[in-house]
């Protein structure tokens, strides 16, 4: 990305992947991917196999027939999916991230909670690796740069963690946090920064309480790399990637609309809502197909874009009666 900008503005078909060059200058590769590792165990528990990185993580796998959990499309390599990220605590280049997280701290961590709750309090990340019954989702993930994933996650839904602390009748919204610490994270400290950190995002109440809505520890059976938003992680898989935000420290529940980073920075391009639409384009460019990587800047491996990323069947009622184009 440009040194300086306001929002990046390169379409995403103009950008190589990170996974087909070294460095920012050179390339590893011109053309071809190695082909996904097989699918997973489907049996009821499953115990990840130890790769580099990381550690194992019991969960219940993925299987076949789960409604929206589960999806049989090629998965994305992990090498892919740990090395193009945007996390912008590390820099705004696909890369900085997988160059530069491994600064930040996750051990010790906690996760307060907040707001209109009955039972306000924090819970410490050795509490929420054993106090959740995890699950691998294998969901699809559509970044509204028009690039998109297949990961396999291992975590909890988000409504377990938000009906432990009771949420309230006045209890509308949902507010998220990332962990920000300067000394750790250099994007934050660059003078090209343009966000007003701690990095902020927000679902409606109904949103968060959906079955898809999880919290993520893990991909691929391990725990999640820092670049990917070690220790714990939203993934909202029918929204673009951005609302899926990092490393969480705080959530916090209100009875008002958050305002969110992204939405503060251009409300004209990236809406609260962020739903993925293939009929809603991006101001400078079209949402109707998306780059599914691995990818590369010849083959580009250009998809048609689906409605809510293909879960319409799960969440199309959430938005019964909106003017989805004006609530984008």
């Amino acid at each position: 990305m440009p040194k300086r900008f306001s929002i990046p503005h390169i379409a995403s078909s103009e950008i190589t992947p990170e996974a087909v060059y070294l460095d920012r200058r050179q390339f590893m590769r011109g053309v071809g991917i190695a082909a996904a590792p097989a699918l997973a165990s489907l049996a009821t528990r499953a115990q990840a196999a130890p790769t580099t990185g990381g550690a194992a993580l019991d969960f219940a796998a993925a299987a076949p027939g789960q409604e929206g959990f589960y999806t049989d499309e090629t998965r994305t390599p992990l090498d892919d999916v740990a090395a193009y990220c945007n996390f912008y605590e590390f820099g705004t280049d696909k890369g900085d991230p997988a160059r530069h997280a491994h600064e930040m701290t996750v051990d010790p961590w906690s996760i307060e909670v907040s707001g209109e709750v009955n039972k306000p309090g924090k819970l410490n990340l050795e509490d929420i690796l054993s106090g959740f019954d995890l699950e691998e989702r294998i969901y699809r993930l559509r970044c509204v740069e028009a690039w998109s994933m297949v990961v396999p996650w291992v975590g909890f839904p988000l409504a377990d963690i938000l009906n432990r602390f009771e949420p309230t009748s006045k209890a509308r919204y949902v507010e998220f946090r990332t962990l920000y610490r300067r000394a750790e994270m250099r994007g934050t400290r660059s003078f090209t920064s343009i966000i007003d950190w701690p990095y902020r995002e927000g679902l409606r109440m109904d949103e968060a309480m959906n079955p898809l809505a999880i919290l993520s520890v893990g991909m691929y059976g391990k725990t999640l790399p820092n670049q990917n938003g070690a220790p714990v992680r939203l993934v909202v898989p029918w929204k673009y990637g951005f609302k899926s935000i990092k490393s969480i420290v705080s959530i916090r529940l209100t009875d008002k609309q958050p305002k969110t980073s992204w939405e503060m920075l251009a409300a004209n391009e990236y809406g609260f809502y962020a739903k993925v639409n293939p009929e809603v384009d991006h101001p400078r460019w079209s949402q109707a197909t998306e780059r599914r990587l691995p990818s590369t800047f010849f083959q580009p491996n250009r998809i048609p874009t689906r409605m809510f990323n293909g879960y319409e069947e799960q969440v199309a009622h959430l938005y019964s009666g909106m003017d989805l184009s004006r609530y984008y």
